[in-house]
């Protein structure tokens, strides 16, 4: 496989493999490069694309650290950012406390964060592809309004 993210190049060494490996393949892990799903379909008819977690929840933490740039604080938090950016579940009871100060100063933050960790739990807690599919179509819907970056790479 070639380290590059050029669709021909990928195609080309791709198309190597044998057509019956390529046409068995059902699912591809991709990165949100926009190119990908063009390079998927081409190549493996079959597979249906699904990106990975790593860059969807890196996608999400980017536009929550964004909201975070454009909130204007009245009280300053040392560490805010990565109050925000560091999963519910692993926060100690003081950044607990640290963080609901800095989510008081704007509700949209709040929205972020709650939207932010709900999309986290999407990946942790469903058990099954169908599940799956419909709590991520409600996170979508639900965080449409916050989150429009994320939504329209998705």
């Amino acid at each position: 496989m070639p380290d590059s993210h050029q669709k021909d190049e990928i195609i080309e060494a791709l198309m190597e493999k044998p057509l019956e490996v390529r046409e068995a393949v059902e699912e591809v892990s991709v990165d949100m490069w926009g190119g990908f799903p063009k390079v998927i379909e081409k190549v493996f008819p079959n597979a249906v694309i699904v990106t990975d977690r790593f860059h969807v929840m890196k996608a999400v933490n980017e536009e929550l650290n964004k909201i975070r740039k454009q909130t204007s604080f009245t009280l300053k938090i040392k560490g805010e950012k990565w109050l925000l950016l560091k999963n519910k579940k692993d926060l100690t009871e003081e950044e607990l406390q640290k963080l609901e100060l800095v989510l008081k100063q704007s509700n949209r933050l709040r929205k972020a964060y709650e939207y932010k960790e709900s999309f986290r739990e999407i990946y942790e807690k469903v058990k099954d592809k169908e599940e799956g599919r419909l709590k991520f179509t409600e996170w979508l819907e639900n965080a449409k309004s916050i989150y429009t970056d994320v939504i329209r790479a998705c």
